[in-house]
């Protein structure tokens, strides 16, 4: 998005670059043009109760700001003991205000949540202060301008007058300077690690309807060089969803990547289509027929609860004719006849039939499955491409259940979502090899179960030269990691040897010793040698772990846990295990999982330019932190109370029944009935 000149949006953050921060100690203050040096500011506490003044004969004296008492104040002569002891005696005093430099006990809550926490000592500082609020600002979204909102400043001077309350340009300098600082500290730990990366790209839209990056090319260049900005060149996959001009950035990067000498396997893995976003497109090719936005799990939702009320939409007809006249007079708006109970397409429309309920519950029963699937492959707190090839497979089960369903309506949206699926999931030659690699890297899989559920979607001649390809790819990326290791330990030294080999020897007593201490490092060698080539006799690493049983599946298994205990009897392909489960199978957020629909920012975030939203967005990220989950159930049961109680009390005025009565009609049937 280009910007020309420079304003101030309504954020108060500035559309001029980011100018360098100044200490996190500084105090605004106005600037003194002049050139003259400005007198030091008195640094004792007390000033901030005394005001400074010259008396009569010109003497320098010092009055108390609450009950106007004067004292002495030369800076020759007199000091500041007799200030500070009057503020103890002081009657009008505000003896809430605290000393910033005394130590106080202070009580730290649990950070995960629990009814414990520690004693320690707390003393305020400015400058840690202005830190939080910093962070504050950017982990809760809120603009620049919050700081200087009339609610915050009276809740700061109540809590701790003391603190100084920045200006919202000094606070989008902060924000700034804080994501800079942990920007450092990530880019020193890539330098050390030099990990391989799995890539996601996503666009977002302002409120303006402005792509922040739109062509496929640009992508690809903006990628290349935060790549470079950060010393990433491992690039090991980069899922993308469907759109045409990720197909061009994911080829640009192929080109880079080549250039680079870092493409393995020639890059026939690059590409990664998000899963989440087919499995979108796929549901919405069903629901064709329903008037629908993009995210369908609204209809499952609503329909869901609605099931449950059955009788209670019955009786509710019986006591409000105005909600039963909206029922019968639905959709007659577009007839001659107001009257009418009709729809476009000529269904009668009444009171819900029990009929009417069935289709309601195989409707729910049908989305259900689609919704429980969306959750599961969109989690973003554990590993998800072990479980890639396994959903495909179970989805393709359920469509073929769907599509044998007497259900004619059923039957027919899950022809419909069945030629998607074969449009992405298909064709095998289309299909990554990864999405079944990283499955055989689940000990609860291995080469027993992948191959059965290829043969399963794909038939047996077709699922069998799959499997062939599968096995030869993931035995020739194994090969890849060997010999990566085995370069890496020629730059490890070898043990030292002793100059004196003459005394060393000398001092062995006897030939035989000799000979075993000779036959005990070449055995070391040989050792060695087993290790960077990943095998132990005649079989390799892969070969001993496709050959070990699988392990019984279980939902409490952690298949991390598994690989880092078993890591020393499989040193190398644990290395190549580590990236192929890194693979991120969706490329959006899990809250954006059931949308097809692109990202639009907030109206805060649109008046700011793109370089301060990417500062923002990033920082926001590296510094959330949940450490323990959010009961939302426990939540509106709160809630649900708390309205019962204000309902009780005369606090909360209530809608009237026809016109609530209508709204929830109107809801549910422009979906199901529609």
């Amino acid at each position: 998005m280009t910007q020309t000149g420079s304003r101030v949006s309504e954020s108060g953050a500035s559309n001029e670059s980011i100018p360098n921060t100044s200490s996190p100690n500084e105090v605004e203050v106005d600037v003194d043009t002049s050139k003259e040096r400005k007198a030091m500011e008195p640094r004792a506490n007390c000033w901030k109760h005394f005001d400074k003044f010259t008396d009569e004969s010109g003497a320098s004296k010092a009055k108390c700001k609450y009950c106007a008492k004067p004292y002495a104040a030369s800076t020759s002569s007199n000091g500041t003991s007799s200030m500070n002891t009057h503020m103890r005696t002081c009657p009008k005093f505000p003896r809430d205000t605290i000393d910033k430099g005394q130590n106080l006990i202070n009580f730290l809550p649990s950070s995960t949540g629990a009814k414990k926490g520690v004693i320690s000592t707390w003393k305020f500082d400015q400058a840690q202060s202005r830190r939080s609020l910093a962070k504050m600002i950017i982990v809760d979204e809120l603009p620049f301008s919050f700081v200087e909102k009339e609610g915050f400043k009276n809740f700061m001077r109540v809590t701790v007058p003391q603190f100084h309350i920045p200006s919202r340009r000094t606070v989008t300098r902060d924000c700034y300077e804080l994501y800079l600082e942990e920007k450092q500290l990530l880019k020193k730990v890539f330098k050390e690690a030099r990990p391989r990366v799995c890539l996601t790209t996503d666009t977002w839209t302002s409120i303006q309807k402005i792509n922040y990056i739109h062509k496929g090319v640009d992508m690809a260049a903006c990628i290349t060089n935060c790549l470079l900005e950060w010393g990433l060149d491992n690039v090991f996959t980069i899922t993308v969803d469907n759109a045409s001009s990720n197909d061009v950035t994911v080829k640009e990067m192929f080109k880079q990547l080549s250039n680079w000498g870092t493409n393995i396997m020639n890059g026939d893995h690059l590409h990664v289509r998000c899963m989440a976003h087919i499995l979108n497109l796929i549901v919405q090719d069903g629901l064709k027929e329903i008037d629908v936005p993009t995210r369908w799990n609204s209809t499952y939702s609503m329909l869901d609860i609605a099931q449950h009320f059955e009788l209670a939409f019955e009786r509710y007809s019986f006591y409000d004719i105005e909600y039963l006249n909206h029922l019968r007079t639905f959709g007659s708006d577009s007839s001659e006849d107001k009257d009418e109970t009709s729809v476009k397409d000529g269904t009668s429309v009444d009171i819900l039939t029990s009929v009417d309920w069935k289709n309601v519950r195989s409707m729910v029963k049908f989305l259900e499955t689609f919704y429980v699937l969306t959750l599961k492959v969109s989690g973003s707190n554990y590993i998800t491409s072990n479980t890639h090839s396994v959903e495909i497979a179970e989805l393709n089960l359920i469509l073929k259940e769907m599509m044998a369903n007497e259900d004619g309506n059923l039957k027919e949206m899950a022809e419909s979502m069945n030629e998607k699926f074969k449009k992405y999931w298909g064709e095998p030659h289309k299909m990554n090899k990864m999405i079944f690699i990283s499955s055989i890297m689940d000990p609860r899989n291995k080469l027993d179960y992948v191959p059965f559920a290829i043969v399963d979607m794909f038939e047996k001649e077709i699922g069998d030269k799959l499997c062939s390809k599968v096995e030869k790819y993931m035995t020739k990326l194994f090969e890849y990691y060997v010999k990566k290791s085995s370069k890496s330990s020629l730059h490890v030294p070898s043990s030292p040897t002793s100059s004196n080999n003459s005394s060393s020897i000398s001092s062995v007593s006897g030939c035989g010793n000799f000979v075993n201490r000779g036959r005990m490092r070449t055995k070391q060698q040989f050792e060695k040698h087993k290790e960077v080539s990943g095998s132990s006799g005649s079989k390799s690493e892969l070969e001993r772990y496709l050959a070990e049983d699988i392990e019984p599946d279980s939902d409490d298994f952690d298949i991390l846990k598994w690989w880092k205990v078993n890591e020393p009897r499989f040193p190398i392909l644990a290395e190549m295990v580590r990236d192929v489960l890194a693979i991120p199978i969706l490329s959006v957020a899990s809250e954006c999982a059931f949308s097809t629909g692109g990202r639009v920012l907030d109206p805060f975030r649109s008046s700011l330019t793109p370089k301060l939203v990417q500062s923002l967005i990033c920082v926001q990220d590296w510094l959330r932190s949940e450490s323990f989950p959010i009961n939302i159930e426990e939540d509106l049961e709160y809630l649900e109370q708390l309205e019962l109680v204000m309902r009780g009390n005369g606090l909360l005025m209530l809608l009237p029944a026809g016109l609530l009565g209508q709204e929830l009609s109107m809801m549910f049937l422009n979906t199901f009935m529609h």
